[in-house]
């Protein structure tokens, strides 16, 4: 025993030791239950891994797509779409048609209002009878300036008859005056008689002269006349045909894919009303690296599956190739793949086949463009063509 410790061995423990017991006795079974939990932690945990690296071996050894000789990117279908506008300004009467209306050539769809070409049509046609008149009164005063000449024409033969006489009679007066049978009086009249009869000649030829320019500036006046008809005449056509173009018709059939303007709206000239889908020309755009596109001729055959559909795989064949590399649409996944130079690619649906489906033709869906880059090989059987019955 130490001699420096006063406590007696008969002395109690210490009321602070007592509490030793009961955490020995909490600890046991906390202690059991995280033996017990490491004891089936590490399986699981090892199972865990087993699944995940199946998992990523299936995702990496999986086949994706066809195979070797096949190549393929990803678009939408598109169609070709016609701005239906108005080719005068004016103000939209009526539109015949809705969206997803399927329309067809020469079918009318909106008419635009005809107040103002109908004004200036009756306009144009009064020109016209006018102009008509024109012709008609040219051609009278050429008939007048022709009678004019006829009488002017009978002047000069008379003035020439007159001149004649004059001058046999002169002829008589200068025999019988140096043969002292006439006066040197009655010579001097036949002479000034002579010389009036050619002065009168004269003028009437001029008159005659001048009746054959009035004449031609009477048909001058007809020809005048007759371009102002021809002018009318056009000008009533023009009208016309603007008239015949307020009324919007379909270029081509396809279906209605927006209505831009509505019955009351003022549009200018080429102001767009509606909006068509030509439905037999629908196409992929898809975009192919350098690496592939310079092996891909024109005509080529694609088989398309769209995301809506993948139950069918319709046939197209390449219609465009692009000549010059661009970067590729934002729709590529990868990063690495959007910094890529890509050739834009263009896959186009046979008309026969889209004509007999237009009903169930949409544009904007997403899909895959699978083309084959070595004729050698035949398409797998998840790209045999199928489509809707």
């Amino acid at each position: 025993m130490n001699p420096t410790d006063t406590r007696s061995t008969d002395q109690p423990a210490s009321p602070a030791r007592t509490p030793a017991a009961p955490a020995v006795s909490i600890a046991a079974p906390v202690i059991t239950k995280l033996q017990k939990l490491k004891k089936w932690s590490i399986p699981a945990v090892v199972v865990i891994i087993v699944v995940v690296a199946g998992i990523v071996a299936w995702m990496l050894l999986r086949p994706k797509g066809p195979g070797a000789g096949f190549v393929s990117g990803n678009g939408r279908i598109e169609a070709t779409e016609i701005d239906v506008a108005t080719k005068l300004p004016g103000r939209v009467q009526d539109i015949m048609v809705n969206e997803g209306d399927f329309v067809h050539a020469g079918e009318p769809l909106a008419q635009m209002q005809l107040d103002v070409l109908d004004a200036q049509r009756d306009e144009a046609r009064a020109r016209y009878r006018e102009a008509i008149n024109g012709v008609a009164s040219a051609r009278a005063q050429v008939a007048v300036r022709q009678s004019d000449k006829a009488a002017l024409q009978a002047v000069v033969g008379q003035r020439e008859s007159e001149l004649d006489a004059a001058r046999r009679r002169l002829a008589r007066s200068d025999t019988l005056s140096r043969e002292g049978a006439a006066s040197i009086q009655e010579l001097d009249d036949d002479r000034a008689r002579a010389r009036s009869a050619q002065a009168a000649l004269t003028a009437a030829q001029a008159q005659v002269s001048a009746g054959q320019a009035a004449i031609e500036a009477a048909q001058a006046q007809v020809v005048g006349a007759g371009s102002s008809v021809a002018a009318a005449e056009a000008t009533v056509a023009r009208i016309e045909a603007d008239i015949t173009d307020s009324q919007l018709k379909s270029p081509r059939d396809g279906r209605v894919q927006y209505r831009i303007a509505e019955p009351g709206e003022v549009l200018g000239s080429g102001g767009r009303v509606l909006n068509l889908v030509d439905l037999g020309d629908v196409y992929m755009t898809f975009f192919l690296p350098e690496t592939v596109v310079g092996r891909v001729p024109l005509g080529s055959e694609v088989r398309i599956t769209l995301d809506a559909a993948p139950q069918y795989v319709i046939p197209a064949t390449v219609s465009y190739v692009a000549s010059t590399a661009q970067f590729t649409p934002k729709s590529v996944e990868t990063e690495s793949e959007r910094q890529k130079l890509m050739f834009r690619v263009k896959a186009r649906i046979s008309r026969e086949l889209l004509e007999k489906h237009l009903t169930v033709v949409k544009t904007g869906l997403p899909g895959v463009a699978w083309l084959k880059l070595d004729q050698r090989v035949q398409w797998p059987a998840s790209l045999s063509v199928k489509v809707p019955e």
